[in-house]
């Protein structure tokens, strides 16, 4: 099953999956996590695993106030820009079957988008957004719903087309490295979503069946390359 939340994550995802995983009938206030001591069995759930998009998860907008910091008024053009270009140029690879990491491409996708604007993008100014991807910030309510399926015995995983070493680092910087039972990046097989061997990845580390894997998609495209998978 695939489900795509709004940009505000969690106002759906809290319905989708928070809202299963507590089938047995605890209740959550927002912005909270249920007692520590209460469990729920996993007869009662419709999934055993939720496989996550990052940006479900760590919001990507972390980086816009650093963008502003290094050429005002420009910082929320520019970052849009890059992320846009960003999945452009993932598909683009995918397509063409010209395969390099995430980093590569944001980098890329950077240097179009200052180039774009007539920003002047020195190594420095560079460098410091492009680390804005080691650590972004966690949406609100990250945590706690990690927390919650974890109590709950749904297994967690990120499948994103980040790098490994980004995955780890956000998780990493946010406290939630025990609250994940793998990063997958779809570097492992040189793919970006959505093409259907970076959603088997999810599949394959598992060892479940399909039906049995809940994916959390960022945007549209991502919940339809899942879904076509199965």
């Amino acid at each position: 099953m695939a489900i795509s939340p709004s940009r505000n994550a969690f106002t759906v995802l809290r319905t989708h999956i928070v809202g299963f995983a507590l089938a047995a009938g605890m209740t959550m206030a927002p912005h909270s996590s249920p007692p520590s001591d209460e469990r729920v069995p996993l007869s009662t759930l419709r999934f055993k695993a939720v496989a996550f998009d990052y940006l479900v998860l760590f919001n990507p907008d972390s980086i816009l106030p650093r963008a502003e910091a290094l050429f005002p008024g420009k910082g929320r053009e520019l970052t849009n820009l890059w992320r846009t270009r960003q999945f452009e140029y993932t598909w683009l690879r995918s397509i063409n079957d010209r395969y390099v990491d995430f980093s590569t491409v944001a980098r890329d996708a950077l240097i179009y988008a200052a180039d774009a604007l007539h920003l002047d993008l020195t190594e420095q100014a560079e460098r410091r957004l492009l680390d804005g991807y080691l650590d972004l910030a966690p949406w609100p309510d990250t945590l706690d719903t990690l927390r919650a399926l974890k109590r709950s015995n749904v297994r967690v995983i990120a499948l994103s087309n980040l790098t490994p070493a980004m995955l780890r680092s956000n998780a990493d910087h946010a406290g939630a490295l025990e609250l994940f039972d793998a990063f997958v990046s779809t570097d492992e097989n040189r793919t970006y979503k959505p093409d259907p061997r970076a959603y088997q990845l999810g599949v394959d580390r598992l060892h479940l069946g399909k039906s049995d894997i809940l994916f959390v998609a960022f945007g549209g495209w991502d919940a339809a390359g899942a879904k076509a998978l199965g």
